[in-house]
């Protein structure tokens, strides 16, 4: 469900593991641009069988916004520890503890995105403790439950893990020939060199995509209980979504009261489809996000290249 654009860092980023109390998290920390005064640092969650390298298009241009931005590969994603079988540390509050701890790392509070599977457990973690942050944006991630279609695709890929080994499933998913309508969106990068597609794949823990996956298809509204959480927030989407459909989108953030933002010609990874439109907005948000507090609307906003 993520597409990276490229997996080369972009220029002036440093990629290292970040200690925490809750253990290493690899990391690529992007610094405000030379000149720019700084505006504030931002934590990046991604999404399922995604990892930190699908924010890179994002950092060049927050940074020349002012932001500092610290894209994370979670529990058990790609270049981050986990268990390969013990599902149970994949457990939703287990990775918001993570967040938290990451939050904590970085010394200051940070506005906080979560994309896709990212933004449930950025969700998770706001509900726990919401003092790290001072704002919580959801990209192209929903309510609840994700949609049919994808469930089954989920489950597809879910009950391959369960009697073949990554190596085994990532062949069978390159001798399909429409990746697309497969599992995984992550494999339709529209890059040419699939090797980095296929460490990251092979470098991603089995019992953490099961079990995510589980969470992806039973994840129960939690709309109302975010609702009571005082801080700004912001659900971002591109302008057609198949994981969760825009209309979810949103009632959502008119349930939160949350800015609504819609980034023409972008589907499920705005991230990657228009990295300019979705920084643009982003920064848009957190340069004055206390404007959003409590203010009941959710007005949609239309970003375009």
């Amino acid at each position: 469900m993520s597409r990276p654009a490229t997996f080369a860092p972009p220029p002036g980023a440093r990629a290292y593991f970040l200690p925490t109390v809750r253990g290493e998290f690899a990391v690529v920390d992007a610094p405000v641009a030379e000149g720019v005064e700084p505006r504030g640092v931002a934590l990046l969650l991604p999404g399922f069988t995604g990892s930190k390298e699908d924010f890179n298009p994002l950092h060049v241009p927050l940074a020349r916004r002012g932001y500092r931005t610290v894209a994370v590969d979670g529990r058990g994603q790609y270049e981050s520890d986990g268990p390969e079988t013990d599902e149970s540390a994949y457990a939703q509050e287990e990775l918001a503890r993570d967040v938290l701890a990451q939050a904590e790392a970085l010394g200051e509070p940070v506005h906080l995105l979560g994309h896709s599977l990212g933004g449930q457990i950025a969700r998770a973690a706001v509900l726990l403790d919401h003092a790290p942050f001072r704002s919580l944006t959801l990209m192209s991630s929903g309510p609840a439950q994700i949609s049919e279609p994808q469930q089954q695709r989920v489950k597809l890929l879910r009950d391959a893990l369960a009697v073949m080994g990554m190596p085994e499933v990532w062949e069978a998913i390159q001798a399909m020939e429409a990746p697309e309508d497969t599992v995984t969106h992550a494999l339709d990068s529209g890059l040419d060199d699939r090797d980095d597609l296929r460490r990251r794949w092979l470098g991603t823990r089995p019992a953490q995509l099961i079990a995510t996956g589980r969470q992806l298809c039973t994840e129960p509204d939690r709309v109302a209980e975010l609702a009571t959480v005082p801080l700004p927030m912001h659900v971002l989407s591109g302008a057609r979504d198949d994981t969760w459909p825009l209309p979810l989108l949103d009632d959502m953030a008119a349930r939160l009261g949350a800015r609504r933002t819609v980034v023409e010609g972008a589907e499920h990874s705005p991230n990657t489809d228009r990295p300019l439109a979705t920084a643009q907005a982003l920064a848009d948000f957190w340069d004055g996000p206390g404007s959003e507090s409590g203010s009941g609307s959710s007005e949609r906003r239309t970003y375009r290249r």
